[in-house]
């Protein structure tokens, strides 16, 4: 009884895992109430509303703090049904540190820790501000948000690449651009530190304008620089298309079973026993 009431509140809470009617009911339950807290985050910080309804925004945050908290007490008992948490003891502190449960936890820790603590207001403020973290929980409910999760845990490495390559050509033309409009515009480019500004900028095809070189090399050096920044932006954006295309064909290919003495495709032992 105890490990078949695991499995029924793991699957539950693990829309992925099962496909019944409950499962269904339970995850459009804890999307809709994850975006209408997000919803009231945004909308209380408008004085007038909130004055109005400042009673209603606190019963609010505080029944859904209570069904989050419930949730999380939940899937950390149930946990060690999935095999990587198996331990009693072990399994759910492993678990306890895991990114799901992180941000479960961030996200209903300012609330016990305003009852707690007196906070000045700035603080208070913030935390308030870091329910919006319960945005991310989505992923545990989504099955599109755990294929973008695939897609760049897949192409780690090649996404790592990127990031390199457009680091280091941030820092290189900080530094020739450092060099060729420093003397010029000292107050402008005064240090290559203060110059990975203006390349970050350039680089991202932002351009505000605020720094601008004004020498023939300088300039011919940015436009060498933006054509390179865009042509450096677009490679991790076909990387992630490419993880995008292959998890999309994992999806859609057809599931094969297998007879479990022989190993043997399912429909190819029938087609066998047709032809006998």
């Amino acid at each position: 009884m105890y490990h078949r009431s695991k499995k029924y509140v793991y699957i539950l809470l693990h829309p992925t895992a099962g496909t019944s009617k409950w499962d269904k009911i339970v995850n459009s339950f804890i999307i809709t109430l994850i975006l209408l807290n997000v919803v009231a985050v945004i909308v209380e910080t408008e004085p007038s509303i909130y004055s109005r309804h400042e009673v209603f925004f606190k019963y609010f945050d505080t029944i859904s703090v209570i069904i989050f908290s419930i949730e999380y007490i939940l899937r950390l008992w149930s946990s060690t049904y999935d095999t990587k948490y198996k331990h009693w003891f072990w399994g759910r502190l492993k678990y306890m540190f895991s990114w799901e449960a992180i941000v479960d936890l961030v996200a209903i820790l300012p609330f016990y820790l305003h009852g707690l603590f007196i906070f000045d207001l700035r603080v208070l403020r913030i935390l308030r501000l870091l329910r919006l973290l319960r945005i991310f929980r989505l992923t545990s409910y989504m099955t599109s948000a755990k294929m973008i999760g695939n897609v760049f845990r897949s192409r780690s490495q090649e996404l790592l690449l990127s990031l390199i390559l457009a680091s280091g050509l941030i820092v290189i033309s900080s530094c020739v651009m450092y060099f060729a409009e420093h003397q010029v515009q000292p107050e402008k480019f005064p240090s290559i530190l203060s110059t990975l500004w203006w390349s970050i900028v350039t680089i991202t095809t932002i351009g505000y304008g605020d720094i601008v070189p004004v020498t023939v090399i300088g300039r011919i050096l940015t436009a060498v620089i933006a054509v390179a920044g865009v042509a450096l932006l677009a490679l991790p954006a076909g990387i992630i298309t490419a993880g995008f295309l292959d998890e999309m064909k994992k999806i859609k290919r057809p599931k094969i079973h297998t007879c479990p003495h022989c190993g043997q495709p399912l429909d190819q032992l029938e087609e066998k026993n047709h032809d006998h």
